[in-house]
C-alpha cells in the first residue's frame, strides 16, 4: 500500500513539475540538439570522465554547435542548457543575462561573493570600485613587480636548461602568484622559492575539487558531498586560504590607521595620483570608504577573487603561448628577432616604456589567447525569454553556455584558416572582425573582466624575459593547426603541464 501511494505521489509530482516547465520544454524543442543526446538524461552521461574528458566533451558540442548555426540545446538530467557561440546571440547573452549560473555556488563556497561571480546587486555596487583600481596609470606601476619576479623565474628556469622535457606549470604558476600576492595584497609569499607553499598548493587543490562538483552530478549535493573524503580535503584548503587573507586584510588595515593617525587633516585627501604606488587591498580600502567600506569579509572575497583569477589566468596564457612557440620556431625566430632589437644582448630588467615596442609578441599572445582562451566558457542564468538576434528563443529557467573557445575557431567569422596559429592575422590591415565578440578572451560585455590590462602586462613581461633568454623547444608541428591536449580545472590547462625543453641563448653580438 505504502508504495503504490509513493509511486502515485511520484507520479502526481512528475505531471505538476512538467505542467509548469510546459513553456520551456516547448521552447526548447524548437531548438536542435545533438544525436547523442539521451532521452532520459540527456547529456549528463557525457561528463562523466576525467577533467580531459570533459574538455573534449565541450569542444566536440561546440562544433556540433557550428554545425547548428550556433546554438544547441542540451539537458544534463533535468537542467536545460543552451550552447551558443553565434557573435550576434552572445553579445545579447552576456549584456541581458548577467546572472552567473547555479554551478557557480560551488566555488561561491571558496570565495563568498567576490565580483566575478557575485549576483546582480553585488557586483553592480562592487564593480564600481574595481574599474578605477584598475585604471591603465595605476596598472602600468605593476611593470616593475612583474620584471622583478619574472627575473627570478627566468633564474629558476636556468636549472632546468639543456636537460630534456620538463613542465613549464610550476614556474609560470608561482611567478604569477607572487606577482599577484604582492600587487593584491602587498605581502611576498615566495611561491617561486617554495613551490610547495600551503597557499599554493591549498589553491590548486580546491579548484580541482570545485570543477569535479561542476561537472560529476553525484558530488552536488551538499549532504551526498561530505559522505566524501575530498569534502574533508576542501574544508582544509579553504580554511588556509581564509586565514593566510584575513591575516593580510587585518595588517593592512592596521597600516592604513596608523599611517592616517601620523598625517595631517590636509594630508588625508585621497586622489588617483596618491593610490598609483598602492596595492589593490589598499585601493579597495580606501575607494570604499575606509572604516565605513568594504567590511573584511568583503575585502577578503575581492582579494581571494582576484588572486585566484589572477594567478591562473596569467599562467595560463603564458603556458600555452611559450609551448605553441616551441611548436613553431619560425615564428619564435620572429619574436626573439623583435626583442634583440629591444635590448641586444644586453640583460637588463624590462620597464614600463618597453612593452609598447612589444608589437610582434603581442600579436603572438592575442593569437594563443584565440585558440587557448583560458576561460573557454561562461554560463549565464537565463531569468526570463530572451529573444535572440538569431531569432530564437531562449526560455526562462535555462542556463545558456556562452562557448568563447568555439566562438574564436569558427570559419564562419575567422575564414577556412580558423584553426591555424597565424599572429599575423592581428595586424592593423588584416583583424577587420565583422562582430567584436568573436574575439573575446576575457570575456564581454557588462561583467567582463576589469583586470585584462593587468593580465597582458604580466603575460608580455613573463614571455620577453624568458624568450630573451632562452630558445623554448618542443616537437615541430608539421601541420599549420597545433593539436595540444587540453582539460578542464575550472580554466582551461594543458594536460601535461606545458612541458618543454629549454635551451640557453648565445650572444650574438661580438
Amino acid at each position: 500500500m505504502i508504495l503504490w501511494l509513493t509511486l502515485i505521489a511520484l507520479g502526481l509530482w512528475t505531471v505538476v513539475f512538467r505542467y509548469r516547465r510546459r513553456r520551456l520544454y516547448k521552447l526548447a524543442s524548437l531548438i536542435p540538439g545533438p544525436e547523442d543526446e539521451n532521452p532520459l538524461i540527456g547529456l549528463a552521461h557525457k561528463f562523466t570522465g576525467d577533467d580531459e574528458d570533459i574538455m573534449s566533451a565541450l569542444q566536440r558540442y561546440s562544433y556540433v554547435t557550428m554545425e547548428l548555426d550556433g546554438l544547441m540545446r542540451g539537458w544534463l538530467n533535468h537542467i536545460l542548457y543552451f550552447v551558443t557561440l553565434n557573435p550576434q546571440d552572445m553579445e545579447v547573452v552576456l549584456k541581458t543575462c548577467l546572472e552567473k549560473d547555479d554551478l557557480h555556488r560551488f566555488i561561491r563556497n571558496i570565495i563568498g561573493y567576490g565580483s566575478i561571480f557575485a549576483p546582480v546587486p553585488i557586483w553592480r555596487r562592487r564593480r564600481k570600485i574595481l574599474v578605477p583600481a584598475f585604471s591603465p596609470k595605476i596598472v602600468e606601476n605593476f611593470v616593475e613587480v612583474f620584471s622583478q619576479q619574472s627575473q627570478v623565474m627566468k633564474k629558476k628556469l636556468e636549472t632546468c636548461c639543456n636537460k630534456g622535457p620538463f613542465s613549464l606549470w610550476p614556474f609560470v604558476s608561482t611567478y604569477t602568484l607572487d606577482s599577484v600576492c604582492e600587487t593584491a595584497m602587498g605581502v611576498k609569499i615566495n611561491a617561486q622559492s617554495n613551490p610547495n607553499s600551503t597557499f599554493l598548493t591549498s589553491m590548486n587543490s580546491i579548484l580541482h575539487l570545485v570543477c569535479q562538483r561542476i561537472f560529476h552530478l553525484w558530488l552536488q549535493p551538499e549532504w551526498l558531498y561530505k559522505l566524501f573524503p575530498r569534502s574533508q580535503v576542501h574544508e582544509k584548503c579553504m580554511k588556509t586560504l581564509h586565514s593566510f587573507t584575513d591575516g593580510v586584510i587585518k595588517m593592512k588595515r592596521d597600516e592604513i590607521r596608523m599611517e592616517i593617525s601620523n598625517k595631517s587633516e590636509a594630508d588625508c585627501e585621497y586622489d588617483l595620483g596618491n593610490y598609483r604606488q598602492k596595492t589593490f587591498l589598499e585601493l579597495l580600502i580606501t575607494l570604499s570608504g575606509g572604516e565605513k567600506g568594504f567590511t573584511d569579509i568583503e575585502l577578503r572575497e575581492e582579494v581571494l577573487t582576484l588572486t585566484i583569477a589572477g594567478t591562473d589566468t596569467s599562467a595560463v596564457a603564458i603556458g600555452y603561448t611559450l609551448k605553441l612557440l616551441s611548436m613553431y620556431p619560425h615564428i619564435q625566430d620572429k619574436v626573439y628577432e623583435e626583442l634583440y632589437e629591444i635590448y641586444g644582448d644586453s640583460d637588463r630588467p624590462l620597464i614600463k616604456d618597453d612593452i609598447c615596442r612589444l608589437k610582434y609578441l603581442e600579436r603572438v599572445v592575442k593569437e594563443s589567447l584565440r585558440l587557448f582562451p583560458p576561460v573557454p566558457f561562461i554560463i549565464r542564468k537565463v531569468l526570463e525569454d530572451t529573444k535572440l538576434p538569431s531569432g530564437r528563443i531562449l526560455p526562462a529557467g535555462s542556463g545558456v553556455v556562452v562557448s568563447i573557445w568555439g566562438a574564436h575557431r569558427d570559419p564562419k567569422y575567422w575564414g577556412p584558416d580558423a584553426e591555424v596559429f597565424d599572429p599575423d592575422r592581428f595586424l592593423p590591415e588584416r583583424f577587420k572582425l565583422s562582430h567584436p565578440c568573436s574575439y573575446m578572451p576575457f570575456s564581454s560585455g557588462p561583467r567582463n573582466c576589469v583586470g585584462y590590462q593587468y593580465a597582458l602586462l604580466s603575460i608580455k613581461t613573463a614571455l620577453s624575459t624568458i624568450l630573451r633568454s632562452y630558445r623554448v623547444v618542443g616537437d615541430a608541428q608539421t601541420t599549420a593547426s597545433p593539436r595540444i591536449r587540453t582539460k578542464m580545472a575550472i580554466m582551461m590547462k594543458d594536460v601535461d603541464g606545458y612541458k618543454v625543453a629549454l635551451e640557453k641563448r648565445k650572444p650574438t653580438s661580438n
